[in-house]
């Protein structure tokens, strides 16, 4: 019997690969950097419209579950016409496939098991949260690919995909979008995901449904973070 885990950075590239190959008129798939260690950033792109997303997978090494997100959005995208209509879709594999490599989740029956295999970097050498602590001329490569791809998109909206270790499913948005609460929590009650609904990560945020987090506004006296 197979056993079901989530797909290493190179599974991942090799899937991405074999979709660019499949339509090639409508993907493609490239290096758009290197990291500390000198793996390669893969950046798999679908459809040809200006207006972009951006979807982002593995910012955080011990949070493996964006890859398989990401490889079935791409599959969708590529499936669905509808999708492309007026849209690009732009994959960024893992940002940190250095962390990638150094964790491991190899079904652990405790969290012993858990934590003997467990990897992420300290906060400054992440590369979604390097910006906020670090000054320019000190940002890994990691993040200067990640930025490099943004200013070259311009996307209109970014996904950055992560996992949790307890709770449910639940959104942090820098910007509040209207109507986004009610597909979400129907969505997580057809798959049995429960919705949480006081993630630690966003104690004391504004929220615009159960699960949905908007980042406060810059000056307001918001708790932690």
């Amino acid at each position: 019997m197979a056993v079901q885990h989530y797909p290493s950075v190179p599974e991942l590239v090799l899937s991405a690969r074999q979709l660019a190959a499949h339509r090639p008129e409508l993907a493609s798939l490239r290096e758009v950097g290197a990291s500390r260690a000198g793996r390669p950033l893969h950046l798999l792109s679908i459809g040809h419209r200006p207006r972009a997303v951006l979807v982002v997978a593995g910012a955080h090494a011990n949070e493996p579950a964006g890859g398989s997100t990401l490889l079935h959005l791409a599959e969708r995208a590529l499936r669905d016409p509808r999708l492309r209509g007026d849209t690009s879709w732009h994959f960024l594999l893992c940002a940190d496939p250095d962390g990638a490599s150094l964790h491991r989740t190899p079904a652990p029956r405790t969290l012993l098991d858990y934590h003997r295999h467990f990897f992420r970097p300290a906060g400054p050498e992440q590369p979604e949260w390097s910006p906020s602590v670090l000054p320019p001329d000190r940002l890994p490569p990691e993040t200067r690919a990640l930025t490099a791809v943004i200013d070259e998109l311009r996307p209109y909206l970014q996904v950055s995909l992560h996992g949790t270790d307890l709770g449910g499913s639940w959104i942090q948005l820098t910007k509040d979008i209207p109507g986004l609460a009610e597909p979400f929590v129907k969505s997580a009650a057809e798959l049995h995901i429960p919705v949480e609904t006081g993630a630690s990560d966003a104690a004391g945020w504004p929220v615009s449904g159960p699960g949905v987090h908007v980042l406060p506004r810059p000056g307001t006296d918001a708790a932690y973070p």
